[in-house]
């Protein structure tokens, strides 16, 4: 089977470069990159389709074609959208229909044949996937991330502040993008039930996609690569980054602590990752601190709590609030916060593996996960978490009664503690925790057991014989059929829908 990948925003390259230095990167390609490789090993022809960008603050994206090395069956091809320079996914959306998704099709017709299906990540991936098969038939799952609709809640959208938010977020393109990629594809791939059930039954898509509808969702949940996050697995870099993170430790935690445990967190410095929360938890109690260190990992800053960040939006929001914490209960000497020398996940394992020794805890405590792989990740390397019960967490780290990790309320930093102080108050909680989150992981969670999921679902999607009726699929928006000022998506549709007064007018093409 040949396979599109459909996946415009940030990049892919074979040093996986940037990949968690900007918000469009990050876990979404992760996932990508994992599920086509392991697609791939299975002996399928993947194509890993993205966006070409000239920029000399980017170079590693601007070659057509690129690898990973070592690994067969996989292409990376980097398609013009657009300016040559790098532009943040918000302002893709015309560069889509008018460059992106002409330059696909006009390259597998140069190459002789289209791939078999498509696969479509995000509200712009989603977009270019009923785009295409608009003009080629070609089927396309649909796997969204997160939607807009959730974000529109979380910054707390109102009649008066629509205006302000979208000029910046874009939303009103987003939301038509995800409305017509879930009513359009042969399948929405979700990574949880909540997602399905809690996500997709916003007001904003109403009349989409039903929910209940069992033919139009597949719970597919991603996973853990235990060759290197394994607790037994060595990487080159292993020595090099246990010096490296033990150098860190010396320039930020008191020499009597330096052999203590430590409270480890590592993702993206976002509001929404409430690392600000975890730190509060910490300086509420002096349990924790007479037993544990906190340990920040910050992406590519390297000493982020004496060093102000180059991003004004991250420095106001999440790293001064968290200083003025640090200072006001002098938690100095206790809290180390830097970024790893590269971003290779090897480095990152090795990492986990470090802290498991000392008998460290991850810990997530974001208002809302999606689904969680970096808890998964640490478990498999033999860290007890502590997580969010907010989003996939819940699922893929509790069942039933059953617990393989322990959660928290983010909200609630004195319930945070409670987590925190069971696993490290009790060395017989950290051995269970320990032991049964990685062996959850490794049943229920690996990239392979993903992969055999998707091309299950795509050869049932090419061996079936049903065709869906026109008159259930949403029209293609004028403005998605050609990006002008008098074909915008007005402020008032996206009102309509996201504030419940939809009827299908965001994608009404009359």
């Amino acid at each position: 089977m040949h396979i599109g990948f459909l996946n415009p925003q940030g990049n892919f390259d074979s040093a996986n470069s940037h990949i968690t230095q900007h918000p469009d990167f990050g876990g979404q390609l992760i996932y990508v990159k994992q599920v086509a490789i392991a697609i791939a090993q299975m002996g399928h022809k993947v194509d890993i389709l993205t966006r070409q960008i000239i920029d000399p603050e980017w170079p590693e994206f601007a070659q057509a074609f690129d690898t990973y090395p070592g690994v067969d069956n996989v292409r990376i091809i980097r398609l013009p959208a657009g300016p040559k320079e790098f532009l943040p996914k918000e302002l893709l959306w015309p560069h889509l229909v008018t460059d992106w998704v002409p330059n696909i099709l006009k390259f597998y017709q140069q190459e002789g044949g289209l791939p078999d299906a498509m696969t479509a990540h995000y509200g712009d991936g989603g977009l270019c996937g009923a785009l295409i098969e608009e003009e080629t038939g070609i089927p396309f799952t649909f796997t969204a991330h997160s939607l807009g609709a959730q974000k529109m809640d979380k910054f707390e959208v109102t009649p008066e502040n629509l205006s302000e938010i979208d000029e910046q977020f874009h939303f009103k393109y987003r939301i038509v993008a995800e409305r017509l990629s879930m009513n359009r594809s042969a399948v929405n791939i979700t990574s949880t039930r909540q997602e399905r059930f809690e996500q997709y039954s916003h007001t904003a898509y109403g009349g989409a996609v039903d929910v209940d509808n069992d033919k139009c969702f597949a719970l597919v949940p991603p996973g853990a690569d235990s060759s290197i996050f394994g607790v037994q697995v060595r990487s080159q870099n292993e020595e090099a980054t246990e010096e490296f993170v033990q150098e860190q430790l010396t320039r930020d935690i008191a020499e009597s602590r330096r052999d203590l445990p430590a409270i480890l967190a590592a993702s993206r410095l976002a509001p929404k990752k409430n690392l600000l929360g975890l730190v509060e938890a910490f300086a509420m109690s002096q349990t924790l601190q007479e037993r544990a260190n906190l340990v920040l990992l910050t992406g590519g800053l390297d000493n982020p709590l004496h060093e102000p960040a180059d991003n004004e939006f991250i420095e106001d929001t999440v790293l001064a609030p968290i200083r003025e914490v640090v200072k006001e209960k002098d938690l100095w000497g206790k809290i180390s916060a830097f970024g790893l020398p590269d971003q290779e996940q090897e480095t990152l394992a090795a990492t986990y593996r470090f802290m498991a020794k000392r008998r460290s805890v991850f810990a997530l405590t974001a208002l809302y996960e999606p689904f969680g792989l970096a808890p998964l990740e640490a478990a498999v390397a033999g860290l007890p978490v502590v997580a969010t019960q907010n989003g996939g967490p819940s699922e893929s780290l509790r069942q039933g009664n059953q617990e393989y990790a322990v959660l928290v309320d983010p909200e609630d930093p004195a319930d945070i503690v409670r987590g925190l102080e069971r696993v490290l108050c009790d060395a017989d909680e950290w051995e269970y925790f320990a032991k049964a989150g990685q062996q959850r992981v490794l049943k229920m969670y690996t990239w392979e057991s993903t992969a055999e999921n998707y091309l299950t679902l795509l050869e049932q999607i090419l061996s079936s014989s049903e065709t869906r009726d026109r008159a259930e699929l949403l029209p293609i928006h004028p403005y998605f059929c050609n990006p002008e000022l008098q074909t915008d998506v007005s402020l008032e549709e996206l009102s309509n829908v996201y504030f419940g007064t939809h009827e299908k007018v965001l994608t009404n093409a009359d």
